[in-house]
């Protein structure tokens, strides 16, 4: 079977793996963001991020890691994502959807201090209140942890300072049809999808805009 104008599909694969397992997908993303980020006038490196999660199904090739998110009533898997205020994410980690918010946090941000050297503050939502998470940023990288709530007596859906960029770039990754739901046996290839996602999204304004 053939991608049309790629290849075999197994060709194809073979290729994203390797460039995967070199660390190539990752590094590419990196600079695409860091030149996004100067075409606005703003460091490379920023000193403000916002942590959240999606839920998305999986279907049966990739139940061997899979969940129940219990809040949100979805079987299948959690992509825990920082990112900065533009919505380009500077950490990704994908894991079965009954894995607690607060636990998937520490993977994802651990060792994370070196590529964020200016990192100062995580915006997060309640489902981050949690005083030993805050502590442990305070010890791993010197961030503060922030948790943005709701306006006293605000109720039904409404969204919070800064929020609707994590809104927004989950949209963005919605709209990928490999992505739309976690159609991959390992979490390693569904995180260098959504780094994938980002990639083209980023090549398509720089596209536009030239």
């Amino acid at each position: 079977m053939c991608q049309e104008g790629l290849g075999e599909v197994s060709t194809v694969f073979y290729h994203f793996r390797r460039l995967r397992l070199k660390g190539t997908w990752t590094l590419l993303l990196r600079a695409l963001h860091r030149a996004e980020r100067e075409r606005q006038g703003r460091n490379p490196h920023p000193s403000a991020a916002i942590i959240d999660i999606q839920s998305v199904k999986t279907v049966e090739e990739s139940t061997g890691i899979c969940g129940f998110d219990a809040h949100k009533h979805v079987k299948g898997r959690k992509r825990h994502l920082l990112m900065d205020i533009l919505g380009m994410p500077l950490s990704i980690y994908v894991t079965d959807a009954d894995m607690h918010d607060t636990r998937g946090a520490r993977c994802l941000l651990a060792g994370l201090k070196y590529f964020v050297p200016r990192l100062i503050k995580i915006l997060a939502d309640a489902a981050y209140r949690e005083q030993e998470l805050a502590d442990w940023c305070k010890i791993e990288g010197g961030w503060e942890l922030e948790v943005v709530e709701r306006a006293p007596g605000q109720r039904g859906f409404s969204i919070q300072p800064r929020r609707w960029v994590v809104e927004r770039t989950f949209g963005w990754l919605s709209r990928s049809r490999r992505l739309s739901k976690d159609y991959e046996r390992k979490v390693q290839t569904s995180e260098t999808l959504i780094q994938v996602a980002m990639i083209r999204l980023l090549l398509a304004q720089f596209r536009r805009r030239t």
